[in-house]
């Protein structure tokens, strides 16, 4: 187990600390440094057992008194000063920060004293930077947090940090001019996705266990999937947003997590759903926590299977491996697997996403430049992102209340299209995976939208109907990456998915697969 915090103080002192350190960076050095021997009274095995732990053991053993919370923030600043030069996740640091919060923290909450980034676009912390991976916001110091984080400052988290996201999260790899690329874990010349590849890469890669994470078209299925993570998109606006807004990117976009274990992500919904004072409109209510799911059996869920692309595009056929698998594993189960297809249009309505997309993203642009006193150039914002900071600008009421029309239509297109099943099993992308340089915001814009086709064909759908999904962690493609299975539910109904979710993760556990820092860490 982790060391008993009773044969030592609570807080390290300055020099005990740095001791620590760097006896941890020796200990679970990952892709650069071998296993060491214990150095300074800190034993190996305590680096392990924090690795071996999702968020919720690591709690337990706060409340139980067997860690204090202080040293698991000190492994977990640890962890990123080994890894992080390797993977490029963390891009804000808010040590010293988190080292004075962390005697605060309540020690009897759900997720007491537990190590958590933010992910660096459109969420508050008091006192720190929000860049959005952009040079046009860094430098942008938040004076309150976020609804949300202040939730999680309740429920006992600790927030050491900030991962790394692609400039206003336009695109599904974490690449950007302001912070350098993302590498996924498993293998440093692939993307770790995006927009939330910072949060998948640490988690991932051992940094912690779970982390934040928003999703406007994938965003966190996708990076789920490609570093063998469980990521689940809630119901629109299940989290909250504000309070400086109410919806992500028209109400395409909602914030969550990605995690390692599935109990973690019902937890950290749990603690972090539910109407925020004020807002326009929330989801109905769950009755009682998603927690209390994961014991119940799903029962004998009918589930379409949706194997083609609904923009056309070629799926790969590791993606088509994964889903495969994944429809043979439910039939194992009991479940009732059905052939499913959508009603055509996606084109068109791929088109309305977008001119939602841009509008969001442009107005955070404009309130930008309100504050500077000027429109935004070359200098500060990627050459995509520029060219559709334009585009939007020049939309006018009517052209983006048609785009609106057109992607809040198609919740009653999925709610008719699902009558004779519970669930949709279809891959997370089209593309299992790419490597890093493959598509960038600084390209020609009709370059880079060249490249992002075959990303995002099956994630968008549950951004435009505002239904949950999740990405789970069933297969490793041809290339020894993970590819991710994802599964839709109905609008309001994440309960499901966390039943079958639990039941996958029995049937097939995946937490025995670890990417080669963890693996480095745990020999």
């Amino acid at each position: 187990m982790l060391p008993d915090p009773a044969a030592r103080p609570a807080e390290p002192t300055l020099a005990r600390r740095d001791v620590l350190r760097a006896a941890l960076v020796l200990a679970g050095g990952a892709l650069l440094y071998p296993p060491a021997a214990a150095a300074a009274g800190v034993s190996r095995r305590a680096v392990r057992d924090y690795l071996r732990e999702d968020a919720t053991g690591l709690a337990a053993l706060v409340r139980s008194r067997k860690v204090s919370a202080a040293e698991l923030l000190e492994i977990a600043i640890a962890r990123t000063e080994a890894v992080d030069p390797h993977i490029n996740a963390v891009v804000q640091r808010h040590f010293e920060l988190a080292r004075k919060a962390v005697a605060n923290a309540p020690l009897d909450a759900p997720l007491a004293g537990v190590p958590w980034l933010l992910k660096d676009l459109n969420v508050q912390m008091a006192g720190t930077q929000t860049s959005n991976g952009s040079r046009f916001f860094a430098g942008r110091v938040s004076s309150a947090d976020s609804t949300v984080v202040e939730r999680y400052r309740a429920a006992g988290l600790v927030c050491f940090g900030k991962s790394a996201a692609p400039e206003m999260g336009r695109t599904v790899t974490t690449e950007s001019s302001l912070h350098g690329a993302t590498r996924n874990p498993w293998n440093r010349e692939y993307s770790s996705g995006g927009s939330s590849g910072g949060a998948s890469a640490a988690v991932a890669a051992g940094i912690l266990p779970a982390a934040h994470a928003t999703d406007g078209g994938g965003s966190i299925r996708i990076p789920a999937a490609l570093c063998g993570l469980f990521g689940l998109k809630p119901t629109r606006l299940r989290t909250p947003n504000g309070p400086g807004r109410t919806e992500g990117w028209g109400g395409l976009s909602v914030g969550h997590a990605v995690t390692r274990s599935v109990r973690d992500s019902a937890l950290i919904l749990d603690i972090s759903q539910g109407p925020e004072p004020g807002a326009a409109y929330w989801p109905p209510p769950p009755a009682g926590n998603y927690v209390d799911e994961l014991g119940r059996p799903p029962g004998q869920l009918r589930i379409g299977l949706l194997r083609a692309s609904p923009l056309g595009s070629p799926v790969d056929p590791d993606c088509l491996a994964a889903v495969d698998a994944a429809a043979a594993l439910c039939q194992s189960l009991g479940h009732h697997i059905t052939d499913f297809s959508l009603p055509g249009g996606g084109l068109e309505l791929m088109m309305a996403f977008g001119a939602l997309v841009g509008a969001g993203f442009a107005t955070a642009v404009r309130e930008r430049a309100l504050e500077l006193g000027r429109e935004p150039g070359a200098d500060d914002l990627e050459a995509v992102n520029l060219a559709g900071y334009r585009r939007a600008s020049a939309m006018s009421a009517i052209d983006l209340e048609l785009a609106r029309q057109a992607v809040h239509r198609f919740g009653f297109t999925m709610h008719h299209a699902m009558q004779d099943v519970d669930i949709i099993l279809s891959p997370v992308t089209a593309r299992a995976t790419w490597t890093l340089g493959t598509m960038s915001l600084s390209q020609p814009p009709a370059e880079f939208y060249q490249h992002l086709a075959g990303t995002s064909d099956f994630t968008a759908l549950y951004n435009m109907s505002g239904q949950p999904a999740m990405s789970v962690p069933l297969h490793t493609g041809s290339k020894g990456l993970p590819v991710g299975a994802m599964f839709g539910a109905r609008y309001g109904d994440e309960k499901t998915l966390f039943r079958l979710a639990a039941q996958l993760e029995q049937a097939a556990p995946w937490a025995g697969r670890l990417s080669p820092p963890m693996r480095d860490a745990l020999s």
